[in-house]
């Protein structure tokens, strides 16, 4: 009854929306595959994927495997992510907070201004972005200081033509030979690089160029770094995410489920059972905080760190 009350209450433009977007997807990516094959059948093409196969060899000294602060560090990424995008969206749509948070102005935190009032929707999007924040730096300190940075830094240029050419394999619908536990094929290590070292960034500086009470102090930056620039950037990084999670999950899943989840979640190299179950436990915890992250939860969660009004 609750599911059949949600549906109907989508207003029927998102339906209509709806109706032309999955349709126009689907025909787009039967139409980019029958042209990756088309240009697989070209004799420079085969030449080309013949010289660059679509991975770069590893640099020596890089690790091979995943410890198990990487399986962490994977599941936490997920946990934040997928809050950050239900929060991020939900301030999206501008709607009035049922409730509003103001930090205490004491304790270990006080400032000469007056703390700045927000909903408690936004006060819940920069809890998690602050974990997110905090979860990322560690990474990256493990990720240099364990040598993982040359899994996914690009060391060599022959990674831009090898990415080509894993771009091409995988529209076509042939995979790519490789082996994720040793060495990822090169438009994984270009993506990786990207969302690690580019867009986390981005989502960062311009989270915090729009976060309430920093956004009036950096009004003298605005020459440089506008308000508007970085509300035009912020919200593409967060479709960036989305998408680089759609497409990372799907390859996930179709070019070896079992296998991939192990390296993923169990830190393991074969084909058993145990990262699929470790997968399937961290889909339950997400579900579960999901349904309880209600506002009334949400509302007495903030009101332990400040004041809250309705």
């Amino acid at each position: 009854m609750q599911i059949r009350t949600a549906l109907a209450s989508v207003p029927a433009a998102r339906w209509r929306m709806l109706a032309w977007i999955v349709p126009s997807l689907l025909v787009f990516a039967v139409v980019v595959v029958l042209a990756a094959k088309g240009i697989r059948a070209l004799p420079a093409v085969q030449d080309f994927l013949t010289d660059y196969p679509g991975r770069s060899e590893p640099p020596a000294g890089t690790p091979v495997g995943f410890p198990l602060w990487l399986n962490w560090q994977h599941f936490l990424n997920s946990f934040f992510l997928v809050f950050i995008v239900r929060t991020g969206w939900g301030l999206r749509k501008k709607q009035r907070p049922a409730a509003f948070w103001t930090r205490r102005n004491d304790g270990m935190i006080r400032t000469k201004n007056p703390p700045v009032r927000i909903g408690v929707p936004l006060w819940f999007h920069l809890v998690v972005d602050a974990l997110w924040v905090l979860n990322g730096i560690v990474y990256v300190v493990l990720l240099f200081a364990t040598g993982q940075w040359l899994r996914v830094v690009p060391t060599t240029w022959d990674v831009f033509p090898n990415a080509i050419s894993a771009g091409l394999q995988y529209a076509s619908l042939v995979w790519p030979l490789e082996n994720g536990w040793v060495n990822y094929n090169a438009l994984q290590q270009v993506s990786y690089f990207v969302t690690i070292f580019i867009a986390a960034p981005l989502a960062l500086v311009t989270g915090l160029r729009m976060s309430p009470g920093l956004a009036a102090r950096f009004r003298s930056i605005d020459r440089v770094f506008p308000m508007a620039v970085a509300r035009a950037i912020h919200f593409p990084v967060m479709i960036y995410f989305v998408g680089f999670v759609i497409v990372h999950v799907f390859l996930v899943l179709a070019t070896g489920a079992q296998r991939n989840l192990n390296h993923m979640y169990a830190g393991r190299d074969d084909d058993s059972w145990l990262g699929f179950v470790f997968f399937a436990a961290s889909l339950v915890v997400i579900a579960v905080a999901w349904v309880l992250a209600k506002p009334a939860a949400l509302a007495d969660l903030a009101a332990k760190s400040g004041t809250i009004r309705r």
